[in-house]
């Protein structure tokens, strides 16, 4: 019998499981901004649109762990309806290749958020500032991408 962790088709999903929690990490940054965005708005309802730009920002680092997740399972044939046998080995090197973006785009997203707030508040204060504020959050951004691009360059590298 197969024991289920060297199972390498189990690893590659666990692996494409993982990437995709970034999603929790964008709802929760989502939401710190959220909060503020909703105090500022209800003081001057006139600065939706800008509290709504820095809200969303947190979100990215969700669809960054999406979009790993589906290469990996296109990649794996599983979203094709033909999975690839693979080695516990292969499956490992998915689920290490998921790692980066999982576990930095979780962090990134709710510091993001953290981040985004003290903008809104900014933006509360002086709206004119929106650009700084919004330089602030896309600072924090940056290792979420650079997350993205190294578990799609790990991921890419796998032989099947």
């Amino acid at each position: 019998m197969n024991n289920i962790l060297t199972n390498g088709n189990f690893l590659a999903i666990l692996g494409a499981s993982i990437a995709a929690l970034a999603g929790i990490g964008s709802a929760i940054g989502v939401g710190i901004a959220g909060q503020s965005a909703s105090g500022v708005v209800a003081e001057d309802p006139k600065k939706f649109g800008a509290t709504l730009i820095l809200q969303a920002l947190p979100g990215t680092q969700g669809i960054y762990g999406l979009l790993i997740a589906f290469i990996i399972l296109n990649k794996i044939g599983l979203l094709g309806g033909s999975m690839a046998a693979l080695t516990a080995a292969q499956g490992g090197f998915f689920l290490a290749a998921s790692l980066p973006m999982g576990i930095v785009g979780t962090i990134s997203a709710i510091n993001q958020g953290k981040v985004a707030a003290s903008g809104i508040m900014l933006v509360g204060k002086r709206p004119e500032e929106i650009a700084k504020a919004m330089v602030y959050a896309a600072m924090v951004e940056t290792y979420a991408v650079l997350a993205l691009l190294i578990s799609f360059l790990m991921i890419n590298g796998i032989a099947i």
